[in-house]
């Protein structure tokens, strides 16, 4: 059987610190704001896994509530969902996702993350799809304010 889950997350700009997306570290003035190292693309994905499977959200299964995710590696927390996934007998087919930011150009970094999230994912770079876009100067990501993520995965379920 083959399941569809979509995720979408967002986070705000802030100085001293580092922008982090798809688990790769982007050269840039500010970083995005939160409780882990707020990698949007990253928690998309989670989100959209966690959907697929039918098992909540990233908020459920690391609420920022918790100092024990206080700035956690989301490229751990990914590794988490994807082994969580694997004890129920499913694992992720692909992922198709789009980075909403005005700033910065995403596209020379686009191949690493990918890269990146196959490895962690266990699937070939080529079902890993990561697209940028800007907010043409429209919205929060237009206005520079942050970064919108948006993902929606396939994962396979094994028979019983």
């Amino acid at each position: 059987m083959i399941r569809v889950g979509v995720g979408y997350d967002v986070h705000r700009f802030e100085a001293n610190r580092k922008l982090i997306l798809g688990g790769v570290e982007i050269p840039f003035e500010r970083g995005l704001a939160g409780h882990s190292d707020a990698d949007a693309l990253i928690h998309a994905i989670i989100d959209a896994l966690l959907g697929a499977a039918a098992l909540g959200d990233i908020g459920s299964h690391f609420p920022d509530t918790d100092d024990a995710y206080r700035g956690a590696d989301s490229r751990e927390l990914l590794a988490r969902v994807v082994a969580l996934l694997a004890e129920r007998g499913m694992k992720p087919g692909n992922v198709d996702s789009v980075v909403v930011a005005q700033r910065p150009k995403l596209a020379p970094h686009i191949p690493e993350m990918r890269e990146v999230l196959s490895s962690i994912l266990g699937i070939p770079p080529d079902r890993v799809g990561i697209k940028a876009t800007t907010g043409e100067g429209l919205g929060f990501a237009g206005r520079e304010e942050g970064v919108a993520a948006h993902a929606v995965c396939t994962i396979s379920v094994e028979s019983p």
